[in-house]
């Protein structure tokens, strides 16, 4: 049994993901077997890319009935918990549906660049994916798209007009906009938080 498995897939920031972790003592697997996937202790989902070719490949190698049947604490990193939601406005593609929400595109405003790049701040919950993380952390964000604010929201985010969600949760499942892998001190923090959760928290 893996401790921690990232899922292999043709979208992800598997590197700077593994990077992070091996810097918090953890020696990530890699896989997209099913049953490595369905033994491991955590499973994290990485994501940079789009999301119709992400939803094409996972139904090709049937990842997403895989990713579907987790019961274990699994956390989805930028598009990853984007591919959570119901569905995106990116191509209207159908997508994994742990949340029934929808990925909606960021709307032009005066002086608002598209993608969303950089650091920002979060205004978080009592989550624990967020224990002992101060509110109004700076974490690092690379997205055009955004998941509205809703009851499944443990973090939020302003950008222009627009407050987002910046994490999600749900039963075992987590997601974040943002890249803790990219967030210095308090994306490590977040990502410890992650490899400490027993499932009873959740």
């Amino acid at each position: 049994m893996s401790d921690v498995v990232i899922v292999k897939y043709n979208a992800g920031n598997i590197r700077s993901v593994s990077c992070a972790l091996h810097r918090l003592g953890v020696d990530p697997v890699v896989s997209d077997d099913p049953k490595v996937l369905g033994n491991a202790k955590r499973v994290i989902f990485p994501g940079v890319g789009e999301a119709s070719t992400a939803m094409e490949y996972l139904r090709k190698t049937h990842l997403d009935e895989v990713l579907l049947s987790l019961t274990q604490p699994f956390l989805g990193i930028c598009l990853g918990m984007q591919l959570m939601c119901s569905l995106s406005e990116e191509n209207q593609t159908t997508c994994l549906g742990m949340y029934d929400l929808t990925v909606t595109r960021f709307k032009k405003e005066e002086q608002l660049k598209i993608p969303h790049m950089g650091w920002n701040t979060l205004a978080c919950s009592t989550d624990p994916l967020f224990a002992g993380v101060h509110d109004n952390p700076w974490v690092y964000f690379v997205h055009s798209y955004y998941v509205p604010s809703s009851f499944h929201t443990i973090a939020s985010c302003t950008y222009g007009s627009t407050t987002f969600s910046a994490a999600l949760g749900k039963d075992n499942f987590r997601g974040v906009q943002f890249h803790p892998e990219k967030s210095g001190p308090f994306g490590s923090a977040i990502l410890q938080n992650f490899l400490q959760i027993k499932e009873d928290a959740l």
